[in-house]
């Protein structure tokens, strides 16, 4: 069976709160407690975080939960992607700087990781940073790749089977939505393990049943993939 990721966007976005941790309860620890409150801002750690693992075992997710925490605790961070091909300078004014899919930077983006990264030492700013390989085997500039490396270090792991059921189960019953056996067996042998796709999936299946009024079955979710 062929498996379909769909690429449509997410109502809410990620927190920490609603990271389902499974192997990965150190990493998330981690970064809650560095988060804190705003109280805590002044006692942050700024020696650097880096998250390394496959695609899918939620760095993106824990990168943009840590942004939203800090944003509501009034901060602004400075956020650097594969997809940002014009970084800005770094802004004094940032309490963090995130750095996303470091591996795949090109020499562009690793000169404005590099900027980043001593500015946030000199004015004591935290950096937290992802990408799917360890510090080591970057294939990045040897200042950068060793910066990366030298702070807290996480490998993050894909969730199992069973983690990813439970996760969907908990995400169903915080929407008030029933899933069946039968039909969460559909979800993860006819689409996208990846996690993200399966909780935008489940969202897309919830809009449509309360848009035609009808339980979730594999008929209904049959239908939706054909007028989608």
């Amino acid at each position: 069976m062929k498996q379909i990721a769909l690429d449509i966007g997410l109502a809410t976005g990620p927190t920490l709160s609603s990271f389902f941790a499974g192997p990965n309860e150190a990493a998330l620890r981690h970064l809650q407690i560095w988060v804190g409150d705003g109280a805590s801002a002044s006692l942050r750690s700024p020696v650097p975080t880096y998250l390394f693992g496959p695609g899918g075992s939620g760095k993106t997710h824990l990168l943009r939960a840590v942004q939203a925490a800090l944003q509501e605790q009034g901060a602004s961070v400075g956020w650097l992607d594969a997809s940002v091909q014009q970084p800005p300078e770094f802004d004094e004014r940032w309490r963090a700087v995130l750095m996303d899919e470091v591996h795949f930077y090109n020499p562009v983006q690793q000169q404005a990781a590099f900027n980043w990264f001593i500015n946030a030492q000199t004015w004591q700013r935290a950096v937290v940073a992802a990408g799917e390989l360890p510090p080591t085997e970057l294939k990045l500039r040897d200042d950068l790749r060793t910066r990366l490396g030298w702070g807290h270090v996480f490998q993050l792991q894909l969730l199992g089977e069973t983690e990813r059921r439970a996760v969907l189960r908990q995400a169903a019953d915080a929407r008030g939505v029933v899933l069946s056996d039968e039909v969460m067996d559909f979800m993860l042998t006819r689409f996208s393990r990846d996690l993200g796709n399966l909780m935008e999936l489940l969202e897309l299946i919830d809009g449509y049943a309360l848009q035609t009024k009808r339980a979730i079955t594999i008929p209904l979710i049959k239908t939706m993939m054909d007028n989608t």
